[in-house]
């Protein structure tokens, strides 16, 4: 069974972990500094960032890290936070597209996208555009995408709704949200080959973990009886945020991964890290495209491995 102890040495390497400040960002920051890497906390709450790093510390005195600054809502601080990290760090060698949101209440970004389309995807989205220069930099970076089982709710983007105007529910906006990670993961590997650069992208599910991730669902009403209940089938049955951690970060450093794999829990909610099967529906590389055009159109950038690597 994969644990964090079968991590290789990281020394040398540098690491972004996105919402790095609690959870499973949190725990998957920490392995990666135990293991030598220098990580970067990319978080919106700074007092919040502030506590992980003290704990991180504590934990692993010799540890490197650093926090950046990051609101994945809002397009503007994703670009300071990307020129900060690469005016700091020639190359990244691992980016954890960890943070989220789930099942809120409707609300919009500072860029007016629907909030967890915007945070969840738009936002990593755009930061691993601009992250591209120094990931190709690295001897073989790895981009990490978490996704849900929500992905099988169904939700990939419509090209014509993508913020689900006049749809809008708490739960079709999360599946929709961890679709499109599962698609984005998916159509960057297909760029990185298609560029034929050593650059990989995976794919990750914690699956059923017991993190402030449903209690924040509950706090913020979105979800109704559906949040409260997930809530304590997390805390009586889900696995700890260290265990939910565990398929992110075999994806991130197990020698033996391969762009474009899935690693989730063996059980689908519970169970110890594995890869597992990509389920392929027929139309997918059309949603895959139609993401990529989505995402382009909504946030202005332009994420292109193969320009980015001339």
């Amino acid at each position: 069974m994969w644990t964090p102890d079968d991590i290789p040495d990281l020394t040398g390497r540098t690491a972004v972990v996105t919402g790095a400040n609690g959870g499973l960002g949190l725990v998957t920051a920490h392995e990666l500094a135990r293991a030598g890497a220098h990580v970067v906390l990319a978080a919106r709450d700074q007092s919040k960032a502030a506590a992980a790093e003290e704990q991180i510390r504590a934990r692993t005195p010799q540890a490197s890290v650093e926090i950046v600054p990051l609101d994945l809502g809002s397009l503007a601080s994703v670009a300071t936070a990307a020129d900060t990290i690469n005016a700091a760090h020639p190359a990244v060698d691992i980016l954890v597209n960890n943070a989220g949101l789930m099942a809120t209440p409707e609300r919009r970004t500072a860029d007016g996208f629907e909030m967890q389309f915007g945070v969840d995807h738009l936002g990593h989205f755009a930061l691993t555009a601009h992250l591209l220069p120094a990931l190709l930099r690295a001897d073989a970076a790895r981009v990490v995408t978490v996704t849900s089982t929500a992905r099988f709710m169904g939700g990939a983007v419509k090209p014509d709704n993508p913020h689900l105007e006049g749809r809008y529910k708490p739960w079709r906006s999360y599946a929709q949200a961890k679709t499109a990670n599962y698609h984005f993961g998916l159509g960057l590997q297909q760029q990185f080959e298609k560029a034929g650069v050593k650059a990989q992208s995976l794919i990750a599910h914690p699956g059923l973990s017991n993190t402030d991730l449903q209690s924040r669902t509950v706090r913020e009403g979105g979800a109704g009886w559906s949040g409260a209940f997930f809530e304590v089938l997390a805390k009586r049955s889900g696995m700890t945020p260290a265990e939910g951690a565990r398929p992110q970060l075999r994806a991130a450093t197990d020698p033996n991964a391969r762009g474009g794999e899935l690693y989730a829990p063996r059980y689908g909610g519970n169970g110890p890290a594995v890869r597992r099967p990509l389920l392929r529906r027929w139309d997918m590389q059309k949603r895959i495209d139609e993401l990529w055009l989505v995402s382009e159109r909504e946030t202005g950038v332009i994420l292109d491995v193969a320009s980015a690597a001339r």
